[in-house]
C-alpha cells in the first residue's frame, strides 16, 4: 500500500496538496509531544520553513529548514527505517534555500528525493508525485 506521511502547518498547503494525491495518508501533529508511530513504508512529504538566508561568504543556511515536528517524528529509529523518499515544498522566492527541507532529509536518510513543488503544487506537480510514489512502492513489491 502507497502510504504517504505529511506535516502540514496551520497554512494546510501542504495539506491541500496531499489531500489531491488521494492516496492513503497520515499528517504528523502540528504538536511536538504527540508521538507518532508509523509501522510501514511510507514517503514522506514536507515543506520547507525559512530561507534565502546566507552566511558571510554566500552558503545557503539550511538550520530551521526541515519544521521541528518533522525532525521528532524522524528521531524515532522505527519511523526513521520506513521512510522510503521525499517531497519537498517551498518557495522559489527564496532561490537557493526553495523545497531545501527535502534535500536535507533525503541526504540524511539516504533515500531518494522524488521532487519539489512551490506553496500548493499544480496539477503537473500532483502527477508526477502520485506516479513517483506509485512507482516507489511497485518497487518494493517487486523486490
Amino acid at each position: 500500500m502507497a502510504l504517504i506521511v505529511y506535516y502540514s502547518s496551520k497554512s494546510n498547503n501542504t495539506h491541500r496538496f496531499v489531500e489531491k494525491l488521494n492516496l492513503p495518508k497520515v499528517r504528523i501533529p502540528l504538536a511536538e509531544g504527540d508521538n507518532l508511530k508509523v509501522n510501514e513504508d511510507f514517503v514522506l512529504i514536507t515543506p520547507t520553513y525559512s530561507g534565502g538566508q546566507k552566511d558571510a561568504d554566500g552558503h545557503v543556511l539550511t538550520a530551521g529548514a526541515v519544521p521541528k515536528d518533522v525532525i521528532h517524528f524522524l528521531n524515532q529509529v522505527e519511523n526513521r527505517k520506513h521512510c522510503l523518499a521525499v517531497v519537498s515544498s517551498g518557495n522559489t522566492n527564496f532561490g537557493d534555500s526553495y523545497a531545501i527541507a527535502g534535500p536535507i532529509i533525503a541526504n540524511k536518510l539516504h533515500v531518494p528525493l522524488l521532487h519539489q513543488f512551490e506553496l500548493l503544487g499544480t496539477e503537473y506537480d500532483v502527477d508526477k508525485v502520485k506516479q513517483a510514489v506509485l512507482c516507489i512502492f511497485k518497487e518494493q513489491v517487486n523486490e
